[in-house]
């Protein structure tokens, strides 16, 4: 079986199955493994030495025993080396594919006409051929029922299915990739775990600047309504991300802290509103106001006036 394969395809097909069963198996993330771990790449390089060597090593041994045997012996022993392995079975299929006269019966379909002594043999199509224009007949007919008298999806039905399916994925996604988030895409966070996450990093943080409890020292107040730079999720995620007012300010953290880490102190940083601290600091900036938590409240109270409206007709039609 040896001398059926020669060694430069022998070697690097085996070198190449170690190397998959190695990257199979050892977990490194999105990195190739020898990569990743300079070990593995050290190992493999070892194994391709190994491989190299042992095809040397037999070489050797037979050269050895080649030098050793009689002449009788030693070419017999050629013979049976320089053997080539016949596949037979793909010769008879490559003959039943083509469809051709042997040889021998091609003065069976030879044509009468000749051109300067070259002539012409009266072949078939070949069967591969044959069978391939049936496929596409019968690819045809089912192409043509499924989208022209069914009413098939068309190329633009399925892209939008296709984008309609991706943006459920990327939402998929970022549950569980929560440091893709920005300054556009943050939503403030309400999970305890996150909150509670949130709290370590305020104490281990901002606390000497902004206290424990919010009310402010070096920094502003976080407990009131008033905000330097604007308040709401996306304002302080902005702040805490790029820093404060140049000069003075609190500096950025997005080189130390990651995109979940700053929305999940920001979350928490919003629980402050409200309270109160033990040594409240003095107002700083301006009273901020959502102009989303707005809006709805205006059309709550409008919607009410409107009900108060509508009971005090229907009161005054029924007296």
């Amino acid at each position: 079986m040896r001398n059926l394969i020669p060694s430069f395809i022998r070697v690097p097909v085996i070198f190449f199955i170690i190397f998959g069963i190695v990257e199979y198996f050892v977990d490194s993330g999105d990195q190739p493994a020898f990569i990743e771990y300079p070990v593995v790449l050290l190992f493999l390089f070892l194994v391709l030495l190994i491989l190299i060597a042992i095809e040397a090593i037999i070489g050797a041994f037979e050269n050895i025993l080649l030098n050793k045997m009689d002449a009788e012996t030693r070419e017999r022993f050629l013979a049976d080396k320089n053997k080539s392995y016949e596949f037979k079975w793909v010769k008879k299929t490559y003959k039943k594919l083509a469809g051709a006269k042997p040889i021998e019966e091609e003065s069976e379909i030879i044509l009468d006409h000749n051109y300067d002594g070259i002539k012409e043999l009266d072949n078939n199509l070949p069967p591969w051929w044959v069978w391939s224009f049936y496929i596409c007949i019968v690819f045809a007919i089912v192409y043509l029922l499924r989208y022209e008298v069914f009413d098939g999806p068309d190329q633009i039905a399925e892209l939008e299915t296709e984008l309609a399916q991706a943006k459920l994925d990327i939402e998929e996604y970022k549950k569980t990739a929560k440091d893709l988030v920005d300054v556009n895409t943050v939503v403030r966070l309400t999970e305890s775990s996150d909150l509670e996450a949130g709290k370590t990093i305020w104490m281990a943080n901002c606390v000497a600047c902004h206290m424990a409890d919010g009310g402010g020292g070096i920094g502003p107040n976080m407990t009131d309504k008033y905000w330097i730079l604007g308040g709401g999720i996306k304002n302080i995620f902005s702040t805490i991300s790029e820093g404060g007012r140049d000069g003075k300010g609190m500096i950025a953290w997005k080189t130390q802290l990651k995109p979940s880490q700053m929305a999940q102190v920001a979350s928490y940083l919003l629980t402050f509103q409200g309270t109160t601290p033990a040594n409240p600091k003095a107002a700083e900036g301006d009273i901020w106001v959502d102009e989303a938590e707005e809006a709805t409240s205006t059309e709550e109270t409008s919607n009410q006036s409107m009900e108060s409206t509508t009971n005090i007709e229907t009161e005054a039609s029924d007296n």
